[in-house]
């Protein structure tokens, strides 16, 4: 199999590490080594210091496995895999599908959740949102899509780039629809536990139904993305086992430290979630600000949930307004060209601290871009 190159992925690499501004990133700011170790428990104080570095258990280390499981109702360390998100992603899809099996996925969206399944041989059919309607994803358009052929259905909410998230009632919907063709759910949950109201958090996939799958990591919501640690949570042991089985062909297993940071950053979860959700909080306001400020060049519908958003421009080529703005002022945007989604609007990452500077930085260049 051989996929079509990822746009965004490549669009980052151009840009992510040598232009100095960064106004897209979805993850929240990561944590700095010292203050991790800082908040570990005398348990993996002790993992960090004692750690040998050699070959790790595939399945992922027991202690990070069980306070996966614990970050979920229902769910036993058994159900856990390790791994890196996107690995997770890349396995799972070959290990569940065939090719000719049809697939749903939201769309737009993190490209892998989609043409993985393309590659296997899928056709695969995009479940788009509405706009108007503050980006929703209705319900009702993922029954008509749906046929007794569908073999998966692949949702991501908190949704990246647009921050929607359905209501509960919209979410019942969802996993009715998938239940009534016989179609697994996988669910990719990065950005879970960064709604604007935690009111709104919705049940994980792997606690409403057996055979369902979770994907999350400690990338977006924990500001670790350097450990590489996710995992996939599903109460199913023949899918687990036949994902795990694939893995043996990839990394096998992970690394060391990263496993112990993981787990310290899991045991600090509580304060980094409201850490961050603050911060998202705070950006989000400064955001709104800026377009009520600048009205005539872009429109927001604001988001729901996570990291990320789509900001409208009015007027203009996204792809043409971000090529000039890293050019003249150094601050990188990401078009949704890149998601192949239209040329109208761009993403704004919501995680970092210094996102009012740059947000600043960006309303000085307006004039030059």
């Amino acid at each position: 199999m051989r996929p079509a190159p990822f746009a965004l992925e490549r669009y980052f690499a151009r840009y992510e590490f040598s232009a100095p501004y960064l106004l897209s990133s979805s993850d929240c700011d990561g944590l700095r080594m010292r203050e991790a170790l800082a908040m570990a428990d005398d348990e993996c104080r002790a993992l960090w210091e004692d750690l040998a570095l050699g070959y790790t258990e595939s399945l992922g280390l027991p202690q990070l496995r069980a306070e996966i499981a614990g970050v979920y109702d229902g769910v036993s360390p058994d159900d856990v895999l390790t791994g890196a998100p996107e690995e997770l992603i890349f396995l799972a899809m070959n290990a569940l599908l065939r090719p000719g099996d049809r697939v749903v996925c939201t769309y737009p969206g993190y490209q892998s959740l989609y043409e993985i399944a393309r590659a296997v041989g899928c056709v695969v059919d995009l479940w788009e949102p509405r706009e108007e309607g503050a980006w929703r994803f209705d319900p009702a358009d993922l029954a008509g899509m749906l046929r007794p052929g569908t073999r998966l259905v692949v949702v991501n909410f908190p949704h990246n780039p647009t921050g929607a998230l359905p209501t509960k009632a919209e979410a019942d919907a969802i996993f009715e629809a998938a239940a009534s063709v016989g179609a697994r759910v996988f669910s990719d949950e990065m950005y879970r536990l960064l709604e604007n109201d935690p009111a709104d958090r919705l049940p994980a996939a792997c606690e409403r139904v057996p055979d369902a799958l979770a994907l999350s990591g400690m990338s977006k919501v924990f500001g670790m993305a350097g450990v590489r640690i996710g995992w996939l949570v599903t109460r199913d042991a023949g899918a687990l086992q036949s994902i795990a089985e694939l893995k043996d062909y990839t990394t096998i297993c992970s690394s060391a430290p990263s496993e112990v940071l993981a787990l310290i950053g899991l045991r600090a979860r509580a304060a980094l979630v409201e850490r961050h959700r603050a911060r998202i909080a705070r950006n989000l306001a400064a955001l709104e600000a800026f377009v009520a400020r600048h009205g005539e060049r872009f429109a927001l519908a604001p988001p729901r949930a996570g990291s990320v958003c789509l900001l409208r421009l009015r007027d203009g080529n996204a792809t043409d307004f971000c090529r000039r703005l890293v050019d003249k002022a150094g601050i990188m945007l990401l078009p949704s060209s890149v998601f192949r989604f239209g040329d109208d609007h761009v993403r704004i990452g919501l995680g970092r601290e210094n996102m009012p500077d740059v947000l600043a930085r960006l309303e000085d260049a307006l004039a030059a871009v």
